[in-house]
């Protein structure tokens, strides 16, 4: 078992293969790898349970870098899908390489979303806290403390919860 990992280039060169890209939707829509079809990482054990179990098929896995691609491979590794291949530098070195990749200019990565709430979040608090009440300080201080959980332990409960909005669907 374990993962194997492949170039974009000699993916590529292949017939034919499965490739699933583990992004959230409003990423993948927003710009993905042309043969990719979205299986976002939330979604994985659904993904798994359809499948039951492994084949002896490749399934390759891309994400925006490689980071959350290698995350979904142990996880399939860990189901017993026995030929799980990481594509290396994921929709990023895809693109670097000049292979074809689908593209929606208007979607709002998720990234965003999350820098824009926050910002605004932290604009109203403490205007809040200015005119109205100091009490409002402790909005800007929650998402401080939300930005240093994230950046701390790679977990965003903003990015999850703007992920189940209706828009990134």
């Amino acid at each position: 078992m374990g993962v194997s990992q492949i170039t974009p280039r000699e993916l590529a060169a292949k017939d034919s293969f499965e490739l699933i890209d583990v992004r959230p939707p409003v990423e993948f829509r927003r710009r993905h790898a042309a043969p990719a079809r979205s299986v976002p990482a939330h979604t994985l054990d659904d993904f798994i349970r359809d499948r039951q179990g492994s084949t002896d098929e490749p399934l390759y896995v891309i994400c925006e870098k490689g980071v959350a691609s290698s995350r979904a491979c142990e996880k399939l590794d860990a189901a017993g899908f026995t030929n799980i291949i990481n594509v290396v530098g994921g929709t990023r070195a895809w693109e670097e390489a000049r292979l074809p990749v689908i593209r929606h200019a208007k979607a709002f990565s998720l990234e965003r979303q999350v820098r824009t709430v926050a910002s605004v979040m932290i604009l109203t608090g403490s205007a809040l806290a200015y005119w109205v009440n100091i009490n409002w300080l402790a909005l800007p201080a929650f998402v401080g403390v939300g930005l240093l959980m994230s950046g701390l332990f790679d977990f965003c409960g903003m990015g999850m919860l703007l992920a189940k909005m209706p828009w990134n669907k």
